[in-house]
């Protein structure tokens, strides 16, 4: 169902622009906007991994920085049948996730040091298989697919407020009032469908994360906990760049409670009751707790990876 709703918005999206552009500015202002936002997302579409990974500062681990981190993920990866990503971890207290890259040949997981820290192995296993089903469902293609579309639609309502759109009365027959439309409705409605777009695919992903990860509680367990102290631990990177928020497992810009329009993220708790649901269909309860974290042991620690530059004492690694 949500690979059905996503489809029925993006096409939804596409007839929006289709409509808009032939009425505001014709066959060729259709195209002009279309290309120009196409080129505009296929470079971000190209480099995403490399521009999002460098604006939080994140550095890449692996089996000997980072054993029992980067080993979850071998285990995770191999449960889902995707090839191996490239493994990050970011300098955050805000415990948090994303994924990125354009397809799974070429993906990149991260998590926070706040995220390593503060949850459990279990729960950090339910997020990261969360951030590997987005790699499969190929989430990024889709929101940049989504992106080029809700770009175009704006760019013709820029087009429709500055040069007053297509004066001939067979592009547009609704005249000035559908010039006036086209400028400010048409943009806010791609925007409400590219934000409900990216709400199904945080469903969809939390239904297969819980399926490569075996435990639904899991992931339920980590949501409460990222929730509450998202709300609470300020994210000075995300504040700088709110653009990426919806790469996130949870919105990292506010404790966003409300599952509303105006929302890149579904709301937590509809979230956790979603993956109770399946966990009792699996016969594993109704009750989102997860183990206790273990006490960390050197082995877990994670060797000085650039946090807390220019210290004299580097910061411990994210698992100490």
């Amino acid at each position: 169902m949500n690979t059905i709703r996503t489809a029925m918005l993006l096409a939804f999206m596409t007839a929006l622009f289709m409509g808009v552009g032939y009425m505001i500015g014709g066959q060729s202002g259709m195209l002009i906007a279309l290309v120009i936002a196409a080129g505009m997302n296929f470079y971000s579409y190209w480099n995403s991994d490399s521009m999002v990974l460098k604006a939080y500062h994140a550095q890449e681990v692996d089996e000997r920085s980072a054993p029992e981190f980067y080993q979850m993920i071998q285990r995770l990866t191999a449960n889902a049948g995707l090839p191996m990503p490239k493994v990050f971890v970011f300098d955050s207290p805000q415990p948090n996730a994303f994924a990125t890259g354009r397809n799974p040949q070429n993906a990149a997981v991260a998590a926070s040091t706040g995220l390593l820290r503060r949850l459990s192995p279990d729960e950090v296993a339910g997020v990261m298989a969360h951030e590997l089903a987005h790699v499969e469902n190929r989430d990024t293609l889709t929101m940049t697919i989504t992106a080029t579309l809700a770009g175009a639609i704006s760019m013709l309502g820029n087009f429709a407020f500055f040069f007053g759109g297509s004066r001939d009365d067979r592009n547009n027959p609704f005249g000035f009032v559908g010039i006036l439309l086209a400028m400010i409705v048409a943009p806010l409605a791609a925007m409400l469908v590219q934000m409900a777009i990216s709400r199904t695919r945080e469903y969809a992903a939390d239904k297969r994360g819980a399926q490569i990860c075996g435990n639904p509680l899991w992931l339920a367990s980590a949501l409460g906990k990222i929730a509450g102290d998202a709300s609470q631990i300020h994210n000075p990177d995300a504040e700088r760049h709110p653009a990426t928020a919806h790469m996130f497992i949870i919105n990292p810009l506010s404790g966003e409670r409300m599952d509303n329009l105006f929302s890149t993220h579904p709301n937590t708790e509809n979230r956790i009751a979603a993956l109770q649901g399946m966990a009792q269909e699996m016969g594993q309860g109704s009750t989102p707790s997860a183990p206790p974290a273990k006490p960390a042991r050197k082995s877990r620690s994670v060797p000085n990876v650039g946090w807390g530059r220019g210290s004299s004492q580097p910061r411990k690694g994210p698992w100490s």
